[in-house]
Order: structure tokens, then sequence, then C-alpha cells
């Protein structure tokens, strides 16, 4: 299956192995380097990714407004559940989210992610999806800076850095800030989120 990376680290088991993290985009619209940024570091580093969309096929990924490459549709995310996942990976990309806030499946499988506990990541515009399932009330969020109002309005305090980490979100703002974003997905995956701060 494309999900797993070849097995190699040395035959020796990691914080990664068995580890499962769900990637959920719609089927167009979603910015290509936040989709395969993340999924081959936590391939890379042993784990198992998936790619969930609310249309079976193929998802189309853009680099910013032109056409990239398309990724084949795991799961849809109606018959998805969160007990067969470690993390969630929310991809940024203004459509993707935009299209994704409308599907009543989507949206109640990251209100039910977040509160789970497990670790939720949100790049970029992807804060959409999270104001959408009304979990950053009281939390601290980043974002592509034309979602700070909207987020705001969702009760969150919204923050212009690089990377935020309050309990188990994660969230960063734009794709120069990936390595950031996904050595804190990274550490999440493997040793548990963080404590709320």
């Amino acid at each position: 299956m494309h999900g797993r990376a070849p097995f190699g680290h040395g035959g020796c088991m990691t914080a990664m192995d068995e580890k499962t993290v769900a990637f959920l985009t719609a089927p167009e619209g979603v910015e290509r380097v936040e989709l395969t940024h993340p999924w081959e570091a936590v391939t890379d580093a042993g784990a198992r990714a998936e790619l969930l969309s609310t249309q079976t096929g193929k998802v189309a990924t853009y680099d910013h407004l032109d056409k990239a490459e398309t990724r084949p549709v795991d799961r849809l995310v109606a018959d998805a559940s969160v007990e067969d996942y470690d993390a969630l990976v929310l991809p940024g990309g203004v459509a993707n989210p935009d299209a994704l806030r409308l599907d009543k499946d989507a949206v109640a499988f990251v209100r039910d992610f977040v509160a789970s506990g497990k670790p939720v990541a949100a790049i970029c515009h992807a804060g959409w999806m999270l104001a959408e399932a009304e979990v950053v009330s009281g939390r601290r969020v980043t974002s592509w800076p034309s979602l700070e109002t909207d987020l705001r309005n969702a009760g969150a305090t919204w923050l212009d850095e690089p990377l935020v980490t309050d309990g188990n979100l994660i969230t960063s703002r734009k794709p120069d800030d990936l390595p950031g974003f996904t050595n804190a997905l990274l550490e999440a995956v493997a040793h548990g989120a963080a404590g709320t701060r």
C-alpha cells in the first residue's frame, strides 16, 4: 500500500512503529507540500499514513493555484473511526478546508478526534476546520493570517507564530513553517500530545 514506507530503520522497533496517522482532505484544493511533507516524515519515521476524504478515487493537490499531483484516497471519512488512528493531520490550501467544512462527516470526525485527546495538527487554512468543529474555544492557535478573525470569533486566542501547541492541538501558519510543524507532529505521535500550557 502506498501509505507505508519501506522498513528502513535497521530492524529496530521505534516509537513510530504500529502508529497510523490520518490525513483528511477534500477531493481537491489541497496545498501539495502541506500534505506531502508531513506524510513523508511520518512514513519515513516508520508509521503508516492514510488519506481520508469525502469521496473515493483521488485527491487533487495544488501548488498554490496550479494543479500539481493526485493522491489515491484510502478511506472515506464517513467510514473512518477515531480509534483507528494515533493522530490527525489537516493540510491547508484555501479551497480544501472551505469544501471540507461543508461535509458533516468530516466536521464530526475532527470534533471527535480533538475530543479524544489524540494529536490534531492543522496548518494554514485548515484552521477553518477547527473553527467549524467548534474545538478552539479557550485554545491557543495560529493559522494563515486571513483566518485570525474567524478563529477569534470561534473563541480561540490567535497568535502570529510559526508553531503553536496547546494540548493536543498543533497549528502552524504556512508552508514555511512546515519543519517545526512536522517535528511537533512526529513528537506527538511518538510520545503523546503535549500538556495544555
